[in-house]
């Protein structure tokens, strides 16, 4: 229990969640970026 009180732990836990953010951030841009290859890819497959 007192480890969960331990500033430390909870440095790192905030430094994990940023962490998760920019990942999450990342990996919502490279499925943007893959959602506009499979579309351009789409034009010229049915034209």
């Amino acid at each position: 229990m007192s480890e969960n009180l331990n500033p430390n732990n909870i440095e790192n836990d905030e430094l994990n969640l940023n962490n998760e953010d920019s990942d999450y951030k990342y990996l919502i841009t490279r499925l943007k970026e893959i959602k506009s290859i499979i579309a351009l890819l789409e034009k010229k497959i049915f034209k």
